[in-house]
């Protein structure tokens, strides 16, 4: 099998991991996770992320087949229909975004998500598999974090979303609607079935604490022995109780409701209203 070569920006504003992967004898690209920059506090919105991304593709003569997304991110805005508009590349999530439409639709009062994903341009199914250049990108069913997490492994490489992070700081939270840690634990033991040596790509790191630096690189054989939350054996029912109590502790992330309600359009921002400015919706609790 042919090894995919990398290149990975680490966004410390939203601590998200973007990636480049192409295969080198024929310059074949994707881009997984992009990141559109945005600022919740003035509402500016720029593509400096993205473009230093398709910088790179031009410098390294790289042509891009597919924008990825690992699953509709709740800590980040895509920034998947620029590069789309740029490259051309078609947009791929996992089939159950579905789930995720039509949870969180009704929460933003939005009529102009489909339901059934054609929003995207492929949705795809555990199992699947398709060619970037001469690799073959495997696609594994990952939910529990969310209903449509999905991994892409590439022989020895896995860029497995946020289904789990550095063996220090553990595993992602479950606690969304359509989440389920029950289902994040198995999610979980199908990434560590991998060959030891498989290289776990992650899409966030939060410097563990004695940590002084970000990381998102491990592989199956670290996560298996050292992760702080199912290294060493851990059971399902222990895996459950303590991901559960672990997240009644946590706050939402700082850009959930503009994240979703954008993410399960693939990306694509609200349409301009007659004024000519474009605006996010905030449910209110009262």
């Amino acid at each position: 099998m042919a090894i995919p070569a990398l290149h990975a920006w680490f966004d410390e504003a939203t601590n998200t991991i973007t990636y480049v992967v192409w295969d080198a004898s024929t310059r074949h690209a994707a881009i997984i996770d992009p990141v559109l920059d945005y600022d919740h506090r003035s509402g500016r919105a720029s593509h400096r992320s993205a473009d230093a991304i398709l910088g790179f593709v031009a410098d390294h003569d790289l042509s891009v087949q597919w924008v990825l997304e690992t699953h509709a991110h709740a800590d980040h805005l895509s920034a998947a229909p620029y590069l789309k508009e740029k490259t051309g590349a078609p947009i791929g999530i996992g089939e159950r975004i579905t789930d995720v439409q039509r949870t969180f639709a009704p929460v933003f009062g939005l009529d102009d998500v489909s339901g059934d994903g054609r929003e995207f341009d492929r949705l795809f199914r555990d199992g699947d598999v398709f060619p970037l250049g001469v690799l073959q990108v495997e696609v594994l069913h990952t939910p529990g974090h969310t209903p449509a997490c999905v991994s892409y492994r590439i022989d020895e490489a896995a860029f497995v979303g946020d289904t789990l992070f550095m063996p220090d700081y553990g595993t992602a939270r479950a606690d969304f609607p359509g989440g389920d840690a029950r289902t994040l634990y198995r999610s979980i033991q199908k990434l560590l079935a991998l060959p030891p040596q498989t290289t776990l790509y992650l899409c966030h790191d939060y410097k563990a604490p004695g940590r002084d630096h970000y990381a998102w690189e491990t592989t199956v054989a670290d996560e298996k022995a050292r992760n702080v939350h199912v290294g060493g054996g851990v059971d399902e029912d222990s895996f459950v109780a303590m991901r559960e109590a672990r997240d009644a502790t946590l706050s939402a992330p700082t850009l959930l409701l503009p994240s979703l309600q954008v993410n399960i359009r693939a990306g694509r921002l609200p349409e301009s209203e007659a004024n000519g400015r474009r605006y996010l919706k905030i449910p209110l609790k009262l």
